[in-house]
């Protein structure tokens, strides 16, 4: 998930020559402009043919989009710029797809014209300058910078690193966890009487019943749901060590509630994330498998569309970005998506989810017609007609325009959830960081041991995870301080 190369130039900018063909970096900048404008006139590629491929992840449908809807910008370009395109797709699951990009862009290649990445690999890819840094481009495009629909947006999707005004990315993808529900059993008048009866409440209907809902009332709804003779279980989330699913489900524990995973200003790790809040989560977490079904510790996104899709759960914590496989056709109009819970109690309460999502980034070494006719389609992308095509196909757009509109939320079931969680505070992304495979590797490894009753004490995984991070930063040469002499012996 994450290179070891260090920069190779400096990040004032890449030469026009070294951006389309890999060369030498001393160059100037100012051929992105004459670029641009010839695009804008009369195109280089006239009469050519070319082929692009796109790179993306496996069985994700907001990674497929691009390449289904590419006949459309096949006949724009044809139209516009007088030259051929075709495209095609090679993939890999979210696990491997890092690695694959990475060792064919380490041979600087350009076998992968466009790549979408999970927005925390930005930070190594741009570290050794495999991709595109878009700052220089973005000045000469205007049709790649609309506005975005929060800030958070070019936070998540763009910026490397953390804080900083280095773009590397275009968002692709937004995506945010969402609650998934079954409309038709909420409404069923037994269930409604049945409830009402065990606790003295009614059950929540509605979009603004669950934006108002804590986890402490949810947990009721769930414990309802919970038949284990009927083979009907209240809830799931992802708990499996693959990737970053524990990781990212257990993060809204911890931030709903105050607590953090480090400083991204000094990179400090340890004091941070070992907190008392923190460890709290871990146990909270572990706390609502007793409304999932046996084998949730191995969920992740797909076994989470199969169990709810199956009927096995009333509800899920799921990305919006799945909707489409959330919701076949057998399952329209019985499924509410709504916000997931807020942590806490009374006006203290609050919901601060994981951002989820990729961006596109450019392969810094595609030949210069492959590159003109990359940035062809990315100032395409985001033309306004295009998003729309792109939301009723089921994708999930960034852009205000798009999300503003006033039949959006209507257009998918998932989309009013959607930008219910853009909003700032509702949802936040972690690290960029280059070492983020080997700091993900470290806690994926200790949270699972948790939640599987390896280890019992929460604070003492979060203490294994917090000195092993330290250690990693602080080799890394990010963070100023180094683990303390108490890490030395610590193990799971």
């Amino acid at each position: 998930m994450t290179s070891k190369l260090d920069f190779m130039t400096s990040s004032s900018g890449l030469s026009r020559r070294h951006v389309l063909k890999g060369a030498a970096a001393a160059a100037s900048v100012a051929g992105f402009g004459g670029l641009s404008r010839l695009a804008l006139a009369d195109s280089p590629l006239k009469g050519e043919s070319l082929h692009l491929s796109i790179l993306g992840i496996a069985g994700w449908v907001p990674s497929s989009l691009g390449v289904k809807m590419s006949p459309i910008f096949a006949e724009y370009a044809k139209q516009k710029y007088g030259y051929d395109v075709d495209f095609s797709f090679a993939d890999a699951p979210f696990s491997a797809l890092f690695q694959k990009a990475a060792t064919s862009l380490a041979t600087r290649s350009q076998e992968y014209n466009i790549i979408i990445s999970d927005s925390q690999w930005l930070g190594a890819f741009a570290k050794p300058k495999w991709v595109v840094k878009i700052d220089d481009l973005l000045k000469e495009q205007p049709g790649l910078t609309p506005e975005w629909y929060s800030p958070v947006i070019s936070a998540t999707y763009q910026t490397y690193p953390d804080g900083s005004q280095q773009l590397w990315g275009l968002p692709q993808e937004g995506d945010v966890v969402a609650l998934y529900v079954r409309k038709d059993m909420l409404e069923d008048p037994a269930e409604k009487e049945a409830f009402k009866k065990k606790y003295n409440k009614d059950l929540p209907q509605t979009f603004d019943d669950f934006a108002e809902l804590t986890m402490a009332e949810f947990e009721k709804v769930a414990e309802f749901f919970t038949r284990p003779d009927k083979n009907l279980y209240g809830t799931a989330m992802q708990y499996s060590r693959e990737y970053d699913f524990i990781s990212c489900f257990l993060y809204p524990f911890m931030w709903s509630r105050g607590g953090e995973i480090w400083d991204p200003k000094t990179a400090q790790v340890h004091g941070i994330l070992n907190s008392k809040v923190n460890a709290e989560a871990l146990e909270q977490m572990k706390h609502w498998l007793k409304y999932m079904p046996d084998g949730a510790l191995n969920y992740g996104i797909a076994e989470e569309i199969d169990v709810f899709t199956q009927g096995k759960v009333f509800s899920c914590f799921q990305w919006a970005a799945v909707g489409p496989a959330m919701i076949p056709d057998a399952l329209k109009g019985k499924v509410m998506v709504v916000p997931p819970p807020k942590h806490g109690n009374g006006s203290d309460a609050k919901r601060v989810y994981t951002f989820g999502g990729q961006s596109w980034v450019i392969n810094a070494f595609n030949d210069e017609n492959n590159m003109q006719a990359t940035i062809d389609f990315m100032r395409w992308w985001y033309q306004p007609d295009v998003q729309l095509e792109y939301a009723k196909r089921g994708g999930n757009p960034c852009d205000k325009a798009t999300l503003s509109r006033s039949d959006f939320d209507d257009m998918q079931p998932w989309f009013r959830t959607y930008k219910y969680m853009l909003a700032e505070g509702r949802s936040r992304d972690f690290w960029h960081h280059p070492k983020y495979a080997e700091m993900l590797s470290v806690q994926q490894e200790a949270f699972t041991s948790f939640m599987t009753g390896q280890t019992s004490d929460p604070m003492k995984v979060l203490d294994y995870v917090a000195c092993k991070q330290q250690s990693i930063l602080f080799e890394a040469g990010t963070a100023k301080e180094k683990a303390p002499d108490t890490c030395a012996s610590i193990s799971l």
